[in-house]
């Protein structure tokens, strides 16, 4: 470890603790990672999130930084784009980017999180499993992380930078809760989640459908959507609203009324799901909620990242990315100042705040554009439209969703441009619904005089 760097003491062992606990550790941190679950190399990986997650190119920067992209890579399956099915209709694909360079990859959460822990301790990151966080004291001395099941159990360490990577339910926000007012809001969709599957398929090819894309049923308020797994399968989930009229969670009270909603709404899917009885008894329904705070640190003492300072809902697969992308960026902010921690937590929260509150936002349209948009022929006008925008003026635009999945340019960045491009789209489609009546010439000068060059996107 490096002489006159203090120890870091990291809470929580899952996705962006464990890449965060590698980039410190490989930077000569001596650094401490509490988990409070059991190690899941040795009683295999609990889970209670999503199976499986999207791996963009911000989630891959920071894997390369910690020599950790060609393993992950090696474990996922390469997604070109959405297979939209529509009710009664033949499959088509709408893909994210311009050819195979621009895909996002499907990876396990459990193996991924597995590969990260290996890597921090290879690293020299001590790792704490079966060690949950009861508390936390930052009184003007010392600070002191209390661990244990519980208090007649416990033991205390001494912790002079803490940084809390342990989810939405962060303990250590808690504990910084009750010393300082961190401004927390959860606001919740309104629609929850249920997890299904299709399992392999028999003989020599495993998929059962399209093995690289990400499929979607949109049906207007609500959808389904599947992610393939290495083995074959894949990971099928049904986002409902909670309540309200029929469909809901609220109006589907047993796996009777959830079946005959799926033979009427999603036949195809539920003909590849021979388990979706058992499933569907089995899962429980996941609720979706967006986390906001005004402030993610208590002077240089404790810190927050990933969910436990931005949670976000699923829809934009940006949730593991934009974790990762903080630990990418928060490493070596503290490595160039280790001596003052303020400094660096308040500079980590200036920059990555204004970029957090904007991945939230789009992260919510793309519920709207994924389970209703993709089917809606303006929508794929627009698409259409920006297509040949990009091809003609590639300096000049860029859909806002190849800006966020494979590009570094700020999250922030991406959200205002994209305003910017899409009254642009509106103004030239002008209600049409046909772009060959659009004079192509005409809309690339525009764009080329009203909207400003793209930024280098690395």
């Amino acid at each position: 470890m490096r002489d006159g760097y203090p120890p870091v003491t990291i809470i929580g062992a899952g996705l962006v603790g464990s890449l965060l606990a590698a980039l410190l550790a490989q930077r000569g941190f001596a650094v401490e990672v509490f988990e409070r679950r059991p190690d899941p190399r040795v009683h295999g990986f609990l889970g209670g999130r999503s199976i499986n997650l999207a791996l963009a190119e911000r989630g891959l920067h920071a894997l390369r930084q910690a020599g950790l992209a060609e393993a992950v890579l090696a474990q996922a399956v390469m997604m070109r784009g959405r297979m939209v099915h529509p009710l009664g209709g033949e499959p088509n694909l709408q893909r994210y980017g311009k050819d195979d360079s621009e895909v996002i990859w499907s990876v396990s959460r459990g193996d991924l999180n597995m590969l990260l822990i290996d890597a921090a301790e290879r690293a020299g990151a001590a790792m704490h499993f079966d060690a949950p966080l009861l508390d936390a004291k930052f009184d003007g001395g010392p600070n002191v992380v209390r661990i244990g099941h519980d208090r007649d159990h416990a033991r205390d360490a001494h912790a002079p930078i803490v940084i809390g990577a342990d989810g939405a339910g962060s303990a250590l926000r808690a504990a910084m809760a009750r010393r300082i007012d961190l401004g927390e809001r959860v606001e919740p969709l309104g629609h929850g989640y249920k997890e299904l599957e299709i399992p392999p398929a028999s003989g020599s090819h495993p998929f059962a459908i399209e093995a690289n894309a990400l499929h979607i049923w949109p049906r207007g308020h609500y959808m389904c959507i599947a992610l393939p797994n290495a083995q074959g399968s894949f990971t099928v989930t049904l986002f409902l609203p909670n309540e309200g009229a029929y469909p809901s969670f609220a109006t589907l009270p047993d796996v009777q009324a959830a079946r005959a909603f799926f033979e009427e709404q999603f036949p195809d899917a539920l003909a590849l799901m021979p388990t979706f009885d058992a499933d569907w008894s089995a899962h429980p329904v996941g609720q979706l909620a967006t986390l906001y705070l005004d402030r993610w640190h208590l002077d240089g003492r404790a810190l927050l990242v990933g969910d436990a300072a931005h949670a976000i809902v699923p829809f934009h697969g940006q949730g593991m990315n934009a974790g990762f992308e903080d630990a990418a960026e928060l490493a070596p902010m503290l490595a160039a100042r280790p001596h003052d921690p303020a400094a660096v937590c308040a500079q980590f929260q200036r920059v990555r705040k204004p970029d957090a509150d904007a991945i939230a936002r789009m992260a919510l349209e793309n519920y709207l554009e994924m389970r209703d948009g993709v089917a809606d022929p303006h929508y794929l006008a627009k698409r259409e439209l920006a297509a040949a925008l990009t091809e003609r003026a590639p300096t000049h635009f860029m859909s806002r969703y190849r800006m966020v999945s494979f590009t570094h340019l700020p999250y922030a960045y991406c959200l205002q441009r994209g305003r910017e491009q899409d009254a642009l789209l509106e103004s030239l489609l002008d209600g049409r619904a046909n772009v060959a009546d659009i004079d192509i010439d005409d809309a690339v000068a525009r764009v080329r005089t009203e909207l400003s060059p793209l930024p280098a996107s690395n």
